[in-house]
């Protein structure tokens, strides 16, 4: 298993979440609710992220409704938040300050 993919101690991930603005460990899982101006913003946000989350092979368990994009990350086969949950956690912060959310 690689460096990136291994299980983060509660240590690693409450360090991790000081640098995650707007993301929270609920239920054993990096948790973040984005809200977007509107519908249309919401699915372009989870379309450009999915080009990201393809490029970096570990997918979100994701869900949307309406204007809200709720991301939850972990790494299942290290059953817990790895290094990889928390570079996909930034980079989703990223990709959604350059679309303006609500």
């Amino acid at each position: 298993m690689s460096e990136d993919r291994r299980r983060l101690s509660e240590a690693e991930i409450g360090s991790a979440l000081t640098g995650l603005r707007g993301w929270s460990l609920l239920a054993g899982k990096l948790h973040r609710e984005f809200k977007f101006r509107d519908f249309v913003e919401a699915v372009g946000f989870m379309m450009s992220a999915a080009l990201v989350i393809q490029e970096m092979d570990h997918h979100p368990e994701w869900f949307n409704v309406y204007t809200t994009v709720r991301v939850d990350l972990v790494t299942h086969a290290a059953s817990g938040v790895t290094a990889a949950d928390v570079k996909l956690a930034t980079k989703l912060n990223e990709l959604a300050d350059r679309l303006k959310p609500a």
